[in-house]
């Protein structure tokens, strides 16, 4: 903080502060209520080879997907209604993209399911209750699966052949 004295007025200088990106009390509550842990690109791994079913929620925009605070809400609702299934991650709305982008989620609100830290599926949108509850079900019965990402190894039939033709 610094002083400029400017006739008969004192002026305060205030240091510059970056603006804190501000998440939604609804997705905190996910954190503070509910047990659900922050996760980001430098965390996820770790948190996913914890082992077990890991949901992992993108909630997008809150003005531009309302729906993902929906979402949010009907999160520990979905975790009640099957017990012991699954732990819960929020991405900070700041480190979305960067997750998302690497394990091929384009939509939002979406939810990430992860298995013994590998990809299962995605379940994208708001749904109806009986629907919401069916896709979770069908998405924790899933066997794990490699991550729809750009970057798809090729394996030519002749791999082991050295030659170009």
């Amino acid at each position: 903080m610094s002083t400029n004295k400017q006739g008969s007025e004192t002026l305060v200088k205030l240091p510059v502060q970056a603006p804190k990106v501000v998440t939604s009390a609804l997705i905190e509550r996910l954190v503070e209520q509910f047990g659900a842990s922050w996760v980001d690109e430098t965390n996820i791994d770790a948190w996913a080879a914890e082992g077990g079913d890991r949901v992992v929620l993108f909630a997008g925009d809150p003005v531009q997907f309302p729906e993902g605070l929906d979402v949010a809400v009907v999160l520990p609702e979905l975790q009640r209604s099957l017990p012991g299934r699954f732990k819960v991650g929020v991405v900070p709305r700041e480190r979305e993209d960067k997750v998302a982008r690497r394990f091929g989620s384009q939509r939002w609100p979406t939810l990430l399911f992860l298995r013994d830290g590998q990809y299962v599926t995605t379940v994208s949108g708001m749904h109806d209750w009986e629907v919401f509850i069916e896709r979770v079900t069908q998405a924790l019965a899933m066997p794990v699966s490699r991550a729809p990402t750009i970057g798809i190894p090729v394996v030519s039939a002749g791999a082991g052949d050295a030659s170009c033709h």
